[in-house]
C-alpha cells in the first residue's frame, strides 16, 4: 500500500531534507523510524520538495509504499516515538498507487517570518531571519506586485539549482507586519532552488531604500542571478503547505495554530 504522510520539523538541527552518506537529514530519520514500525523493512520515501539546512517545515508531505499492514495511527504515534524531538509527523492517509508527493503537487506554500529590531532575539534564534532596523512595508508590497504571475526567475535561482526550467507561477506574495515582525506569505506552482530566499533577500533592499519598485522589475527581467542581492538567511523560512487535487483527500496547509511564533 501507498501512506501519504504530512510531516513537521525544525531545520537546524539536519542538513536539509535530501538523504547524505551521513545521514544527519531528515529524510534519514524518518526513513529509519518508518523502517522499525514497518518491521525492520527498508523504507524509502519521496517528499514534495526539498528544503535546506535551516529551513523548517510546517507541513511537509511525503509518501512511501510498504507491505506491512499497519494502522495508520501507527505511522503517526509509533513513529513519533522513534523519532527526535526536531520531527513529527502530523497526520498519515492511505493514498491511491497514482499518488505521488512531488508530482501530484500543483502549488507550494512557504512563508518567512523576519524580525526588524536593532538587537537579535535569542528567544526566536534559529526561527527568524532578523534585520537590524525597520523596514518600509509598503514600498516592499508594491515591489512585490511586480513579482506576482508566471515568469522566468533565474534572477532569484541559485546557481546549483536542479529545476528544468526557471519559469514559474508565483500567484501569492502578501507582506503581513504585525509590531517588528515581518511574514511573507508565497505561494506558487514550484519554487526554485532558493527563490524564497534570494525574493526576500531583494525585498529587504527595497525596504531599506536601496531598491525601489521599478528596481524590482528590472531584475526580474534581467534573469541574471549576479545581479541581485545576496541570498538571504534560511532560519525564518517554512514550508506551510502543497495543493494536490481533492481526490486525494490530502490536507493543504499545515492546521491552524501550529504555526505561530507570537
Amino acid at each position: 500500500m501507498r501512506i501519504a504522510l504530512g510531516i513537521e520539523y525544525d531545520g537546524r538541527a539536519f542538513a536539509g531534507w535530501q538523504s547524505q552518506p551521513h545521514g544527519n537529514t531528515v529524510q534519514d530519520i524518518l526513513n529509519q523510524a518508518l523502517g522499525r514500525i514497518a518491521g525492520n523493512r527498508d523504507i524509502s520515501t519521496v517528499a514534495a520538495g526539498r528544503t535546506d539546512a535551516g529551513v523548517h517545515a510546517a507541513m511537509q508531505v511525503a509518501h512511501f509504499d510498504t507491505d506491512a499492514s499497519r494502522p495508520l495511527n501507527a505511522w503517526v504515534r509509533g513513529v513519533n516515538a522513534l523519532l527526535p524531538p526536531e520531527v513529527a509527523v502530523v497526520w498519515a492517509r492511505e493514498v491511491d498507487d497514482s499518488f505521488h508527493a512531488r508530482f501530484s503537487a500543483f502549488s507550494r506554500s512557504y512563508s518567512y517570518f523576519l524580525l526588524t529590531h536593532p538587537v537579535r532575539s535569542c528567544l526566536l534564534a534559529g526561527k527568524v531571519g532578523w534585520y537590524h532596523q525597520a523596514l518600509d512595508v509598503d514600498a516592499m508590497r508594491e515591489a512585490a506586485q511586480r513579482l506576482l504571475g508566471r515568469h522566468d526567475f533565474s534572477s532569484f535561482r541559485a546557481s546549483e539549482c536542479q529545476a528544468k526550467s526557471p519559469v514559474k507561477d508565483l500567484q501569492r506574495l502578501d507582506i503581513v507586519e504585525d509590531g517588528g515582525l515581518i511574514r511573507f506569505d508565497l505561494v506558487a506552482d514550484a519554487f526554485l532552488h532558493h527563490m524564497v530566499r534570494n525574493l526576500v533577500g531583494a525585498l529587504l533592499y527595497v525596504g531599506k531604500g536601496a531598491l525601489d519598485a521599478a528596481g524590482m522589475q528590472s531584475l526580474l527581467e534581467a534573469r541574471d542571478r549576479t545581479c541581485a542581492p545576496p541570498t538571504f538567511m534560511p532560519d525564518g523560512l517554512y514550508l506551510t503547505g502543497v495543493g494536490y487535487p481533492e481526490t486525494f483527500g490530502l490536507p493543504s496547509q499545515c492546521e491552524a495554530g501550529r504555526l505561530k511564533l507570537r
